[in-house]
Parts: C-alpha cells; sequence; structure tokens
C-alpha cells in the first residue's frame, strides 16, 4: 500500500485551536509532538507500567499491562494516520493519553469506584483522564495539569464519539461538563479523524492482546477459537502452514495476521467512507454525522462476536471472577476507610479536601485511589487494614 500525502481533513499543527494557557512555539517541535512528549514524562504515564488491563499486576510478567497496551495501540493508530494521510504525532499523543485515567485493577476497579462515587458524581474513565491532564498533574510553575491542545483534550474527551449534550448536560460526567463549560470542546461533534483512527487502534489492540494473554492463561484454547469467522480461520490456517511451530508462535504468528487483516480493513472502508464524504477540512469532518475511520459491516460483526467470546471465555472466566472480586474488596475498603478518616492521606492531598464526608473529598480520595498502580494499592491495602502491617 502506498502512503497518501497529508490530506485536507487532516489537524495541522500550525492551525491548531492553541492552548487554554498560551505558551511561545517550540523552535524544535509542532505543538502536537510537545503534546506527545508531555504525556510520555508524565507521572500518570510511568505509572501505566504497573496498572493492568485484565490480570492483577503479580500474576505474571508477560501479560499486558496498560502502558505495553498504550503502546501497541500508539503503533496502530500511527500506522492508520500515515496511510491516510492524517497527522500521525496528534494519532500518537491520543494513543499514549486514552488510559490515562484507569484506576488499578482494571475494569474490577473502574466498576468498584464507580459503584462508590455514584452518590458524589460518579466515576469515568475518560473524565478522569482529562482530570490528569487538566489538574492532577503538577510539573509545570505557570499551570496546573499538561496544557495540552485544544485538539487532544478533544480527542480524549471524545474517544468513544460525541457525547451528546441534552438540556443543560447534567447527564455528562461532572468533570467533563465542568471543564467544558470553561474551554468548549464541543462535545456534539464527532472528534478528528486522528482521534477516530486512535480510537480504532485501540479496539485492535485490545481485542488481539486479550486472545494473546487469555491463550497464554489458559482461559481458553486455540480449538475454542476456531468457531469464530476470521479467528479461527486465521489459526487454523497458521496450524496447516506450519504444523511443527510451537504453541506460542502459533498464537503470535496468528495474532499478528488478525491485527494485519483489521487494519487493513480499517483503512480500506475509511479511504471509501473519505472519499464518499470528500471533506475539505478538519471541521467538516467533525459536522459529519458518521464516523470516518471505521471497519467494514463485516469487521463490525466479526469484532462483535470476538468481544462476546472473551466476555464469555475470559472475562467471567473462574479466575477472572476471583480477581475481580479481590480488586473490588481492595478499593472498597480503601476508600470507606479514607472517607471516614481522610487525615489518613499522605499531606499533600489534604489541602484539597472539603468538609468530611462532602462530594469534594470523595473526589480526592477518588482521584488518589485512581493513580494508584496495583501493587501500590495493595501496599495502601496493607497499611491501612491491615493492622499488623507497617504504616510507612
Amino acid at each position: 500500500m502506498e502512503i497518501t500525502p497529508p490530506a485536507p481533513y487532516a489537524c495541522d499543527p500550525g492551525k491548531s485551536r492553541g492552548r487554554y494557557y498560551a505558551e511561545p512555539d517550540s523552535a524544535t517541535r509542532s505543538c502536537f509532538q510537545r503534546d506527545r512528549d508531555r504525556i510520555i514524562h508524565s507521572a500518570a504515564f510511568r505509572r501505566l507500567e504497573y496498572k493492568t488491563q485484565v490480570f492483577v499486576n503479580h500474576e505474571g510478567d508477560h501479560y499486558r499491562t496498560r502502558l505495553t497496551h498504550s503502546l501497541e495501540v500508539a503503533q496502530i493508530a500511527r500506522s492508520i494516520a500515515r496511510y491516510l494521510g492524517l497527522n500521525e504525532d496528534l494519532a500518537e499523543a491520543l494513543a499514549l493519553a486514552h488510559d490515562l485515567g484507569h484506576p488499578p485493577f482494571g475494569h474490577a476497579g473502574e466498576d468498584a469506584l464507580a459503584e462508590l462515587m455514584e452518590p458524589y458524581g460518579g466515576f469515568d474513565h475518560n473524565a478522569q483522564s482529562l482530570s490528569v491532564i487538566t489538574r492532577l498533574e503538577s510539573r509545570y510553575p505557570e499551570f496546573e495539569g499538561l496544557n495540552l491542545t485544544w485538539e487532544t483534550l478533544e480527542g480524549i474527551v471524545k474517544h468513544n464519539g460525541p457525547l451528546v449534550v441534552h438540556g443543560d448536560g447534567e447527564e455528562l460526567p461532572r468533570e467533563i461538563r465542568q471543564y467544558n463549560d470553561i474551554y468548549d470542546l464541543e462535545l456534539g461533534t464527532y472528534a478528528s479523524a486522528e482521534a477516530q483512527a486512535a480510537a480504532l487502534a485501540d479496539d485492535i489492540a485490545y481485542n488481539n492482546h486479550d486472545i494473546d494473554d487469555g491463550l497464554r492463561a489458559n482461559l481458553f484454547a486455540i480449538e475454542d477459537l476456531y468457531e469464530l469467522e476470521l479467528v479461527g480461520d486465521i489459526f487454523a490456517s497458521v496450524r496447516d502452514e506450519y504444523p511443527d511451530i510451537s504453541r506460542s508462535r502459533t498464537i503470535h504468528e496468528a495474532v499478528r495476521r488478525l491485527i494485519g487483516e483489521m487494519v487493513t480493513d480499517c483503512l480500506t472502508d475509511s479511504q471509501q467512507r473519505l472519499k464518499e464524504a470528500s471533506p475539505s477540512s478538519v471541521e467538516e469532518l467533525r459536522a459529519l454525522k458518521l464516523p470516518m475511520i471505521t471497519f467494514s459491516e463485516r469487521m463490525r460483526d466479526i469484532d462483535k462476536t470476538l468481544k462476546s467470546f472473551l466476555f464469555d471465555h475470559m472475562y467471567r472466566h473462574y479466575k477472572m471472577n476471583r480477581m475481580t472480586s479481590k480488586a473490588h474488596r481492595v478499593v472498597r475498603d480503601l476508600f470507606t476507610v479514607l472517607l471516614a478518616e481522610p487525615q489518613s492521606l499522605p499531606n499533600g492531598w489534604h489541602r484539597k479536601l472539603g468538609a468530611p464526608g462532602s462530594a469534594q473529598t470523595a473526589q480526592v480520595i477518588s482521584d488518589y485511589i485512581a493513580g494508584m498502580t496495583d501493587r501500590f494499592a495493595l501496599d495502601e491495602y496493607a497499611k491501612l487494614i491491615d493492622v499488623q502491617a507497617r504504616t510507612s
């Protein structure tokens, strides 16, 4: 496939809407390159190394973490952006930032925090990502957060598409609603093509590495995949072509091919959609009523079937249920103890507290827990809950 030259609907760093706090341009990097670099150098990004997707950190060294997942998403997003003539740096920045708001213990930790925060405004990992990059990262002397460009903020908030606002927008996550009041991210439209590419790359990477991790953890067998369209065909063809290679090599080769098939399908379908819609600018692309970077209908069906298989065979496996139960318990107990005894928070968090039991105090505790790695959460659990454990 040939690489497409810059498209008229690609985000041009020279035409960026800028940053909330004005800063001089860099002499050596575009604004989107600076966004990417600020994300990589953030504390939240480093912590992704010890935040897991499905398996808890101590379950094994070879399972994906939020960090390795983010790197895989970035690689796929750049490939899609390069072929379609989009801005690779923006696509990469969005891919690297999309999981910054995830709490420890994967989906189990998020579900627990969402349940605990329901009386106080709820918890949403996309909204938490916005909080991380706009207020929780404290690195620069002139502002809180990372002061990223409007285009990067928009792409992070609209990771799953438009956030359609009805009435006064009360149904939106509180953090997004409050931030949008001071810096309009145009929540009712689709995000840039670069953001759409990063979101689809997330889907491709997530499903494929869950197949890989699930097989390596023996949660299901290769033979179980044969019933799935395309997935089963690829695994069967690898076994037919290489009958004597090891199981691990079979898995790697099949997953590699499946990623390739999904990326190729995305490129083919997206190119056709873009040709038909023919947007002449990024503003025209945002105003379209449908996303432009997508799978074909056939691949969407395959993707849906694969997600269903993984839900039944992996996410609801009894081993996963045990990890989920432990994760819920750790997050719930940490939240309950800290809400009742907020003075147990580290000193740097005290100045942010509100009245005991208030929504403000609950939000501070939620921010504290959401920023934890798996192992730090377990350490804090031992210090706060286990009366025989050391407190420091």
